[in-house]
């Protein structure tokens, strides 16, 4: 296995990126933000994608990427989950970059959404995990028909990579389909429900490699992002508990509260650990579907309690709308049931190690 340790060119990113995301994404703009009609920040997002070249990092330099790695995209993602950042770089820069690169057309969209001039959204269920059954539409007369549900960040794409009941994945621009929000736990990842009556697609490849190739980087890669959410959330309350006070000392000094955060602290250093071997995981080929399967079974339940604790543990400023808390407990609940629940990929890791449930 690979140094799981991160490199000098990874800790510069995430300085560069945190820098960026400290400046244009404090809690205050992103509460502001969701509730307004467009909760998504896509000026931010143009100086991620097109500033600092960060939509193409999957993509290689001879198909108009940057050529890095699954590593440096979990970085990113790391620290787009510290600050909930209402941008589709899950979406558009891993889990349509990765439909694309599984297919043999399409590279000037690829070269699109790696310069950041067009974003892709995946038409499957932000709920799917790799390898489940997922829904198609109809093929009739070379048009597309029906209706998809649960499509993240549908709402912003430019172009919809759609599955269809002929084996195909086609490309549809947006302004050829009808996309209507739904209602979502998490407010800076909307969902939406994508119709299509007679849509015109291009072809792009087969549709079942090129989802299954999309869902398993996007499941590797969003350990990295509950990661950051977990981070953020044990970093915020130790310093709220250092700094309230109770009977004249610091909350933090008390030893019930001590052990909980070190329960919090323990769970995500081990979340790094899983979130980082996914990462390399997908980088380097070397046993993918066991370690991403490992780290999403992880993953999920820490980022939900540290959020859980987060909350409970700022007391009653914790319950406000005014106070960022929500927004990383609504992402870590709604992470949780993205890409495959944890359930879900406890399963598919029985498979894969050959110990089916009795």
């Amino acid at each position: 296995m690979s140094d799981l340790l991160y490199s000098e060119e990874e800790e510069a990113l995430r300085a560069a990126v945190r820098d960026l995301l400290t400046d244009h994404c404090d809690a205050a703009s992103v509460l502001a933000r969701i509730e307004s009609d467009t909760p998504h920040d896509l000026s931010l997002w143009k100086a991620l994608a097109d500033g600092m070249g960060l939509a193409g990092l999957l993509v290689p330099e001879d198909r108009g990427g940057q050529g890095a790695t699954h590593r440096e995209a979990a970085v990113v993602l790391e620290e787009l989950g510290r600050a909930v950042a209402p941008v589709p770089y899950l979406t558009s820069a891993v889990v349509a970059t990765e439909a694309l690169l599984a297919c043999a057309d399409g590279d000037d969209l690829l070269a699109d959404l790696a310069s950041g001039r067009l974003i892709g959204a995946l038409a499957v269920g932000l709920h799917t995990a790799p390898g489940a059954a997922f829904a198609t539409v109809r093929v009739d007369g070379g048009a597309l028909h029906g209706e998809l549900a649960g499509i993240a960040d549908a709402a912003v794409a430019d172009v919809l990579l759609v599955p269809a009941d002929d084996g195909v994945l086609y490309a549809v621009t947006a302004d050829a389909v009808t996309v209507v929000p739904q209602t979502s736990l998490d407010l800076t990842r909307p969902l939406a429900r994508v119709t299509l009556d007679g849509a015109p697609g291009r072809r792009l490849g087969d549709a079942g490699p090129a989802v299954r190739r999309a869902l398993r980087a996007g499941a590797g890669l969003l350990a990295s992002e509950q990661l950051g959410v977990a981070e953020w959330a044990l970093t915020e309350t130790v310093r709220y508990l250092k700094d309230r006070k109770q009977f004249n000392r610091p909350v933090g000094g008390f030893q019930a509260l001590k052990h909980r955060l070190a329960q919090v602290w323990l769970e995500t250093v081990s979340l790094r650990a899983a979130a980082r071997a996914a990462a390399d995981a997908l980088a380097t080929g070397e046993d993918t579907d066991v370690t991403v399967a490992v780290a999403q079974a992880y993953a999920a339940p820490v980022a939900v309690r540290a959020t859980e604790e987060a909350v409970q543990l700022h007391g009653g400023i914790g319950m406000t709308w005014e106070h960022p808390a929500h927004l990383h407990l609504k992402r870590a609940k709604a992470d949780s049931i993205a890409l495959g629940t944890a359930g879900a990929h406890r399963e598919a890791l029985a498979g894969l190690a050959e110990l089916p449930a009795p």
